[in-house]
């Protein structure tokens, strides 16, 4: 057996625990994954959409289809927000099931990117369904709605690397509250997912171009409504700063998990 076959086997452990993790939880997740996205769309798209004119401002598409893209990729963040919180602490201090596995072949590098490689693939899943539904609502207005698929994965990993980093750094969940509520619940609302940032104060827009929601938002947004290569030079910045940040944060997250598996 090769060394590269030999870490994805062992990586693949680690994917399968979080598998199997979730086929006995996976009830407790299906309304904030999939029922409330879609009450969401319903009472927000179509409901107050219905008074929204399609001015400017929204580029001059009705407000369903100006939202939806949005919601998709705040829900991306929203569901990698939590699975790299709350079961990489368990993880590493409630069950410390992390330890087990490095106490085996499993190298806590592989415990790092094998929790990444599920987060990865349960972003997929919830991504996917809702883009499914964003088409039967008709809220797009190109083919390539498809690929907001893996813009809303590439959104939520950028969340994702760098809270697992963050999560195996405390010893409880104490500040996690803190995370959801100041940070996460505030770009849900103010990166550009329910109106254009451009109402915004300057100073509260430059702010939400450093966010990585506002760049999942805008990219999903292009896709959705086919206007991606109409400013490519944005298309690219989106797509460049969410792959780094992801990029940096499983960085982060190998090198915290490997401390802590390590050295306690």
């Amino acid at each position: 057996m090769t060394a590269l076959t030999r870490e994805v086997s062992t990586l693949g452990r680690v994917f399968e625990y979080r598998l199997l993790t979730y086929r006995r939880t996976y009830r407790a997740s299906l309304f904030s994954s999939f029922v409330s996205p879609v009450l969401f769309l319903t009472a927000m798209g179509v409901g107050l959409g219905g008074y929204v004119s399609n001015g400017a401002a929204l580029g001059g598409v009705p407000y369903l289809v100006f939202l939806a893209p949005g919601l998709l990729a705040a829900t991306a963040m929203q569901t990698a927000s939590f699975e790299a919180t709350f079961p990489i602490i368990g993880g590493l201090i409630w069950n410390k099931v992390f330890h087990a596995m490095a106490a085996t072949p499993i190298a806590p590098r592989d415990v790092a990117l094998g929790n990444l490689a599920w987060i990865a693939a349960r972003l997929f899943l919830v991504t996917g369904i809702f883009t499914l539904v964003i088409i039967v609502f008709g809220a797009y207005q190109s083919p390539t709605v498809v690929l907001c698929i893996p813009a809303a994965v590439l959104t939520g990993m950028a969340f994702a690397g760098p809270l697992a980093a963050f999560s195996a750094t405390q010893h409880n969940p104490n500040r996690f509250a803190s995370i959801f509520r100041f940070v996460i619940t505030p770009l849900f609302l103010f990166s550009g997912t329910f109106f254009p940032i451009s109402s915004l104060p300057a100073s509260i827009q430059a702010l939400a171009w450093l966010t990585p929601l506002f760049h999942g938002v805008a990219l999903t947004r292009q896709l959705a409504l086919g206007t991606a290569t109409q400013d490519p030079v944005a298309t690219v910045i989106h797509v460049v700063y969410l792959v780094t940040l992801a990029i940096v944060g499983a960085y982060l997250t190998t090198r915290t998990i490997e401390r802590r598996l390590i050295r306690g």
